[in-house]
């Protein structure tokens, strides 16, 4: 442990003499307290030194951000019986921060209320106690413990404003008013300037933590804020209870809804420029038992104009989809889950295609980004405008390209059908967990087989991994035989192969991970896969044809990214691999 501290710099070896002499004539036999009470060096750094020691990971509550999905797992009181405090929840795995990791009787009372492996990180008490209050209550929640996590330097002023607002709007005001607050005192707060910088402040923070949702959301004790980032949801900051009522109005004005209506869900949308840069936010509020949720969606509307080479597609699926849109007519599907990044694909090839020699228009609900040159029309189905009914009338705006936001019913799909086999090019969208199901899917749906290999030309099945952040990440190798599963097939199962995983950094937000790539799997119609679909063979045989034709799995183009050292096996799993794969 000494070693560590003068190999780091925190201890001299004169102050180390010191130490050693008051040990013997105090008697005592821990070194660590003895330099912690001669303030040679702090709790924090002992305890770093003890883990690196014992062989455990050392958690600095105070920069990183605890994942709040693994709150729920222990329960509060055994979190304060035993000082321990969860802060990440990966698979099977639970890891938690504790002064002493080799206390049994906490680790078992934990592996066995959570169901999971404990895996024991050390942390400075204090850090523990005060993550505690802030994650689980315990007190009033006060403006410092409010603040975010420190995170990239650029957004240092946006903490410091957080703060301020904080501050400021909860300035007079009890805890306790908050309910109480009539709807008129909700508005004429929501007016202020404190509330007002508070808004804008929450937001300008997730546009430049590149957060793609921001959720808003009342509990009994306080309004926790959380930013989805790179695809995973994370604790930014709590708000006292008493700035709840203001800031849900603020956003409310802010996106146009009745802030005087809180009993049904309303939508809304807010317009914002960061650096420079514009962004559309979908706003949408739905009543809670403590209050109004807000979510937020962040839509950068200059993210469908960076290309198709820079989505992820590996340079053979590239170029079989740019041969696939460049054909006159048939129709290209895009599938995958909600948030697989399908929008922002089908965008992408429509600006690709968008050209003064092409008629463009697309029925969409709602119409996420504007591109100059297209006619993008929104569905509004009060007014009996559906996505059958727009596409009835498209057939009669001369269209060379047609783009249906999603295929939801058989009628929608016949149509467009019938636009692919009169001369147009059409994209859409299905839900489905991969390619080959896509075909299924419209014959559930009503669809005729001999229609899909008639017009369906090429399916796109995507998910979206985090990408190891390039700039923190580290070497490590693995046998090839644990590669299987991915479909890597080894001569020599034992050969080690070389892989990357990021390294925790302030950068990344101390997860390893920065921004995202797409994982696909191409399926491109022929002879032998229409035979299979017009008899309604099964999944299995449809897949098998598929990928003799070429079509790489989903878990086969993120082995790609994995092995050139994009994202690793851990995320591929996360994004990839379902229950029974």
């Amino acid at each position: 442990m000494v070693q560590f501290l003068v190999e780091k710099g925190y201890l001299k070896q004169d102050q180390f003499d010191e130490a050693q002499k008051v040990l013997q004539q105090t008697g005592q036999t821990d070194i660590g307290k003895v330099l912690v009470s001669l303030n040679m060096v702090g709790e924090r750094e002992v305890l770093m030194a003890k883990a690196q020691e014992m062989g455990y990971a050392f958690a600095d509550l105070d920069r990183i951000q605890i994942d709040s999905s693994c709150l729920n797992v222990v329960p509060e009181r055994m979190v304060k019986a035993h000082n321990a405090i969860p802060v990440k929840k990966e698979g099977n795995n639970l890891w938690v921060a504790m002064v002493n990791p080799n206390n049994l009787n906490a680790l078992d009372d934990i592996k066995i209320a959570s169901g999971l492996r404990v895996i024991p990180v050390v942390a400075v008490t204090g850090a523990i106690e005060d993550a505690i209050k802030r994650y689980y209550g315990g007190g009033a929640v006060v403006a410092e413990s409010a603040a975010p996590t420190p995170a990239p330097a650029q957004n240092a002023n946006f903490n410091a404003d957080i703060r301020m607002a904080i501050a400021n709007a909860g300035a007079g005001r009890k805890a306790s008013d908050d309910e109480g607050d009539s709807e008129g005192d909700a508005e004429k707060m929501a007016e202020q300037a404190p509330i007002i910088k508070l808004a804008n402040a929450l937001i300008q923070q997730a546009v430049a933590d590149r957060a793609s949702d921001i959720h808003v959301e009342p509990q009994q004790r306080a309004v926790r804020i959380r930013y989805r980032i790179d695809g995973v949801l994370q604790e930014a900051m709590t708000v006292p209870r008493n700035l709840m009522a203001p800031l849900i109005s603020r956003l409310k004005i802010m996106s146009d809804m009745n802030i005087a209506e809180r009993r049904i869900p309303q939508d809304g949308r807010i317009e914002v420029r960061h650096v420079g840069k514009e962004y559309d936010l979908r706003v949408s509020s739905i009543p809670t038992p403590f209050g109004e949720k807000i979510v937020m969606r962040i839509l950068d509307k200059s993210s469908v104009m960076i290309g198709l080479q820079k989505i992820g597609f590996t340079e053979e699926n590239q170029v079989k989809i740019e041969e696939l849109v460049s054909q006159p007519n048939g129709m290209f599907l895009c599938t995958g889950p909600t948030g697989s990044g399908k929008t922002t694909t089908q965008y992408s090839v429509l600006n690709k295609l968008n050209t003064v020699g092409v008629n463009i228009i697309t029925a969409e609900d709602p119409v996420e980004y504007q591109l100059n040159g297209i006619a993008q029309v929104q569905m509004n189905r009060k007014a009996g405008l559906t996505f059958a009914t727009a596409l009835r009338a498209f057939l009669r705006q001369d269209p060379d390209i047609i783009m249906v936001g999603e295929m939801r019913d058989l009628e929608t799909a016949e149509i467009a059908i019938e636009a692919a086999l009169t001369g147009h090019l059409v994209l859409s969208t299905l839900h489905t967990n991969d390619a080959p199901s896509a075909t299924l899917r419209m014959i559930d749906m009503g669809v005729e087989p001999y229609l899909i290999t008639a017009t369906v030309i090429g399916v796109l099945a995507q998910r979206l991994g985090r990408k190891i952040d390039v700039e923190n990440r580290e070497p490590y190798q693995v046998p090839a035989s644990d590669l299987r599963r991915f479909g890597l097939q080894a001569i020599d199962p034992d050969e080690m192969i070389t892989l990357y995983r990021g390294v925790p950094a302030e950068a990344n937000r101390m997860t390893g991970y920065k921004g995202r790539t797409g994982i696909h799997e191409l399926m491109t119609m022929n002879a032998e896969i229409a035979e299979l679909v017009v008899r309604r063979a099964p999944l299995n045989d449809i897949k098998e044809a598929a990928k003799a034709n070429g079509m790489k799995e989903l878990r086969e183009d993120g082995l790609e990214k994995v092995l050139a050292g994009i994202t690793d096996p851990q995320e591929v799993m996360r994004v990839v691999f379902t229950a029974g794969f």
